[in-house]
């Protein structure tokens, strides 16, 4: 009975070796194909990396050199855009813009202008005005505001002179007419100019200060004999708190 006993364990024995060998065999065979399969494709991207590794240098190089160009190009561009603003800054310099003239006063010229501003402020001779118009929009309808009127002096200090005079009035009487009287500034030196509007008032409060706008945009400031010159809202700022603790 033992040995029949024995004899069919073995027997059993052997057909599951047999069987794991064979399962083994099995999974050893689609590891292989396996293995094959992935080192083809390793080997295939080996040569795809060898083929890119030339041009990508190359792209590197070609990005660093467009890089510097870039910068380069853009320090160029921005001095550019400085000097075609001071360039329009300083060409309107003998400008003057007025506000509130009514379009109903008809086409306005040279010899009007010329005429008006000098019964205005008093002045002893008709300036020299070389041309004159109104902006460059529609024009309004009757009850909206007039278009602002440009008018160009042929003399800077009469440009100066009005401007002086008008910043005195505040308000102008042109008739029945209240106008304004302002530089032609460009918009990007107007928005310069309105940036230190907040110090500047802060600074009529300061005792013994005399300061201005010098063009385009430089705020001045003296006190004593110490004059200092500002660019930055944020260093003009900080200058007039030293001003205010004294």
């Amino acid at each position: 009975m033992a040995g029949i006993f024995k004899t069919q364990l073995e027997t059993a024995l052997t057909n599951n070796l047999i069987q794991i060998k064979s399962e083994l065999h099995g999974v050893k065979t689609e590891l292989s194909a396996s293995i094959t399969a992935i080192r083809s494709e390793v080997d295939a991207l080996k040569v795809t990396v060898a083929d890119m590794d030339g041009p990508l240098s190359s792209c590197t190089d070609d990005v660093v050199s467009l890089k510097s160009d870039l910068v380069r190009l853009l320090a160029q561009v921005l001095a550019l855009d400085r000097k075609c603003e001071d360039l329009e800054s300083r060409s309107r310099r003998n400008n003057i813009r007025i506000i509130g003239l009514p379009e109903e006063r008809g086409p306005v010229s040279a010899d009007t202008i010329s005429t008006l501003l000098k019964d205005t402020f008093g002045l002893e001779k008709d300036p020299v005005v070389d041309r004159v118009h109104r902006s460059l929009q529609a024009k309004p309808k009757p009850g909206q505001r007039p278009r602002p009127i440009i008018a160009r002096l042929h003399y800077y200090l009469d440009c100066a002179d009005i401007l002086r005079r008008a910043r005195a009035q505040q308000r102008v009487k042109v008739g029945d007419s209240t106008v304004s009287i302002f530089p032609d500034f460009t918009p990007q030196t107007t928005k310069a100019c309105a940036a230190f509007n907040d110090v500047r008032r802060q600074l009529r409060e300061v005792p013994d200060i005399r300061f201005g706008l010098l063009h385009p945009a430089h705020l001045r400031i003296t006190r004593g004999d110490v004059t200092r010159e500002f660019t930055s809202l944020v260093e003009a700022t900080a200058f007039l708190k030293t001003l205010q603790t004294k």
